[in-house]
């Protein structure tokens, strides 16, 4: 299971998308940087009141648990395919749904939005689930090449 390349990709995605949840990937800033207001997966706190982004942290909580999951079902190599797409198409709405919140709590707090660098981990972690689904594919392939031999 280990020495299989697609474990390492697999967990590399657990380990990306886990750190990315404790990660602000920006911050609000309302008058030329003098107050800062970071933005976390769980959401964000200002003197005005709370703003809850949860559905940022459930999103990037299940792609990682899924990710990790995948790896175990190494004897169900088209389900482990299936899922791993199924873990692309989270990680894809987690970039809609952060654009959705950015753009509604921009206008609530009246501030301009700045990026980070750790924006690009979810996209990052795509790039080795995408990998990891090749490596399954390619290995579906030799056992179905090794059973047609039989």
């Amino acid at each position: 299971m280990i020495q299989r390349i697609q474990t390492i990709y697999l967990l590399l995605v657990t380990i990306i998308l886990g750190s990315a949840l404790f990660t602000s990937f920006g911050y609000f800033s309302a008058d030329q940087g003098m107050t800062s207001i970071l933005f976390k997966p769980a959401g964000l706190s200002t003197a005005e009141g709370t703003y809850a982004t949860w559905g940022l942290f459930s999103l990037l909580a299940i792609s990682a648990l899924l990710a990790f999951a995948i790896i175990f079902l190494f004897k169900k190599r088209p389900l482990q395919i299936r899922l791993s797409i199924f873990n692309s198409l989270l990680m894809i709405g987690y970039y809609g749904v952060l654009i959705f919140f950015v753009f509604q709590l921009r206008s609530k707090l009246d501030a301009s939005f700045y990026l980070r660098w750790t924006i690009c981990l979810p996209a990052v972690a795509f790039i080795l689930n995408y990998l990891a689904i090749r490596a399954i594919g390619k290995d579906e392939v030799l056992v179905r090449a090794a059973d047609r031999l039989r």
